[in-house]
């Protein structure tokens, strides 16, 4: 029987008058790929991939683009499934892991936001800046997902699916690109982001959110066109630029880009020069003429060669500008920088404490007794652990109440 209910082709699925797909088609679709994805199906799933259908007629009902495209079902159909790998991505990382992964994805997102230019502030500090404002935004992604999908105010994921759906709505609602004077756009989470590092105070947050997302009433909608809102958005987006810490990031991103060149990764210089545009990953694609497959294999090997870069010869430079160098005990408070070294080999403290000497390769490897590639491969070494053992701090102090 329940082969039956969802035994449906993309060729079956239900058309209306305006050649798009019924959402209790699209939700029985969505919930059939669900199943072949997982294997055994939720008790929520169709109610998830009920909400996902519904969500997609919503943003293609408001869009005039789609609706003049003539091929309403297409965007249907590719939104729809875009939405569900996102969440079957969080739902195979499980609960734990999900929440460090967009925790992580997000911070990457703010660290140059959640504090001014002008503060000099150090790695740990600018952390717990991020801490506290990621705890704040996830409380309002999740009254804007109620919200959105008209549930009750007390709503709260529980399955291992919802809050994969949760965490996929919250990573999507903080990309959502946000028109604002000049033609700009910016995400939403960068200028929530902004809005935190200038301070300000907690009676004009409804004005800020009326700013960016626009009147939802005729009243509203007069008061979003004042000037006094004019300015607020102006402000959101202005930004004083430091000279020092601008020369570094460039640096840092001409040093990749000479990298990535080097190494053949042509493509990977175009895709990170888009990226830097802020520019969405459809008009990615369209710039490269990338399938969604092969964009996401292209994602795959930048990853790999910035890992790569941030880990090599390169790593002083960008540890530097995350102020995250040695001297900084990379990245860590005093009490995390102990337990850290008390977890490394005789050996790998050994390194630390050379390299800490700002001595070279070379003579690293005349007193470790090995050769200098060597001790650039356990260098790397000792900075992914670095990396993985404050990511792994970060994931403690995640409160699920507050995700």
């Amino acid at each position: 029987m329940f082969a039956q209910d969802i035994s449906i082709q993309d060729s079956e699925v239900t058309l209306n008058s305006l050649n798009s797909i019924d959402p209790q088609a699209l939700a029985q679709l969505l919930l059939q790929e669900l199943q072949t994805a997982v294997k055994t199906l939720p008790a929520s799933g169709r109610t998830v991939t009920l909400r996902m259908a519904l969500e997609v007629e919503r943003i293609c009902e408001k869009s005039n683009r789609i609706q003049t495209s003539g091929d309403v079902q297409t965007w249907q159909l590719s939104l729809a499934r875009h939405r569900l790998q996102k969440c079957l991505e969080y739902y195979k990382l499980g609960s734990r892991q999900g929440r460090v992964e967009l925790h992580s994805h997000l911070a990457a997102i703010v660290y140059r936001h959640v504090a001014s230019f002008e503060s000099q502030l150090s790695f740990q500090a600018r952390y717990n800046l991020i801490e506290d404002f990621l705890q704040g935004f996830y409380v309002e992604s999740l009254r804007a997902f109620r919200r959105e999908h008209q549930m009750e105010a007390s709503y709260t994921p529980h399955t291992r699916l919802e809050l994969a759906e949760y965490m996929a709505f919250t990573e999507q609602y903080a990309k959502r690109q946000i028109g604002l004077p000049g033609r700009n756009r910016q995400r939403l989470i960068v200028l929530r982001a902004q809005g935190f590092a200038k301070g300000q105070p907690p009676e004009t947050s409804m004005d800020i959110e009326l700013a960016v997302e626009g009147g939802k009433t005729e009243e509203a909608e007069a008061q979003s066109r004042t000037s006094a809102m004019q300015q607020i958005r102006e402000k959101m987006v202005s930004e004083t630029v430091d000279l020092a810490e601008s020369v570094l990031r460039d640096r840092v991103i001409n040093e990749l880009i000479q990298y990535l060149e080097s190494q053949g990764q042509t493509d990977c210089v175009k895709y990170l020069k888009l990226k830097m545009q802020d520019l969405q990953a459809c008009d990615i694609d369209k710039a490269l003429g990338l399938t969604t497959r092969e964009r996401d294999y292209l994602q795959q090997r930048f990853k790999y060669h910035v890992e790569k870069f941030a880990r090599s010869n390169n790593w002083k430079l960008v540890h530097e500008w995350l102020g995250a160098d040695i001297n900084q005990k990379l990245g860590m408070t005093g009490e995390q920088w102990q337990a850290f070294q008390a977890q490394l080999s005789v050996d790998q403290q050994q390194l630390l404490q050379l390299k800490d000497q700002e001595e070279s390769d070379k003579a690293i490897a005349s007193i470790l007794k090995c050769t200098p590639k060597q001790v650039q491969k356990r260098w790397a070494k000792i900075l992914d652990l670095a990396f993985n053992y404050r990511n792994n701090e970060a994931s403690a102090q995640i409160s699920p109440d507050k995700m």
